[in-house]
């Protein structure tokens, strides 16, 4: 058994973040000393190991902790989903390094903006996330569309996609992102999603608002419905909203 400050030193995470982990229920020590102390065994390490791939691939503690909960948590299959996304970081970020030194030669011609674009890394992540089907809003989310047609789903779906019309007509507009209509509509497309779907939280909504804008079928499909821009203009008022909630 190791002591909070031996986990600290041997993981390289500080003393304050394992004492949150255990306020919140991700990483509870399995034993207390008689004064008291955090003890945490191997079992502990090797959660606290899953814990850290899966922050360094940026996903919310919340997420982690509904993974690593999961009845169906498998280890092998988590770890075949962080190489998997592993992998897809390091081609980013090889992208992103070819382009600076490309740049730097003097071997660009014109603005490249490729490198940038996360849409494939971002649509993995969520597939990973839910495909251990156990959170309380994936729950909630079979539960509600349990007794729903298929031609409910489809009507469902148009519906949402229907509240991002705005969004295009305040694009072609030049609207700012932030302006109180832009908000107020984000408020109704959340109010929606936790009506019809599950319940959309405001961590929730912002990982939803990322993936408007982030290129891949989201995007397109929301610039298909509401007109070009109407996406990315979302994904800019789903940030301001959250940042001023």
């Amino acid at each position: 058994m190791r002591t909070v400050h031996e986990v600290s030193e041997l993981a390289h995470v500080s003393v304050r973040t394992l004492h949150h982990y255990d306020k919140i229920g991700l990483l509870k020590p399995s034993a207390r000393s008689q004064a008291g102390y955090r003890l945490y065994s191997d079992d502990d390490l090797a959660r606290l190991q899953q814990i850290m791939l899966f922050r360094e691939l940026e996903f919310s503690l919340a997420d982690i902790g509904a993974i690593l909960d999961s009845p169906d948590f498998d280890l092998k299959r988590a770890l075949d989903q962080q190489i998997e996304l592993l992998e897809l970081r390091r081609e980013h970020i090889g992208n992103l390094i070819g382009m600076a030194r490309a740049m730097r030669d003097g071997g660009e011609s014109a603005l490249e903006f490729g490198p940038f674009d996360t849409s494939k890394l971002d649509e993995y992540a969520e597939q990973a996330k839910a495909s251990w089907g156990k959170t309380p809003q994936w729950k909630e989310y079979e539960e509600k569309w349990a007794g729903r047609s298929k031609g409910e789903q489809v009507a469902m779906g148009k519906s949402l996609m229907e509240l991002f019309v705005p969004f295009g007509r305040m694009s072609a507009e030049g609207a700012d992102p932030s302006c109180e209509e832009a908000l107020a509509q984000v408020a109704r497309i959340q109010a929606f999603i936790t009506e019809n779907y599950y319940d959309c939280t405001n961590e929730i909504l912002a990982g939803l608002g990322q993936a408007y804008g982030g290129g891949g079928d989201f995007t397109q499909n929301i610039n298909a419905a509401a007109g070009p821009g109407a996406a990315e203009f979302a994904a800019a008022a789903v940030r301001a909203y959250c940042e001023r909630a």
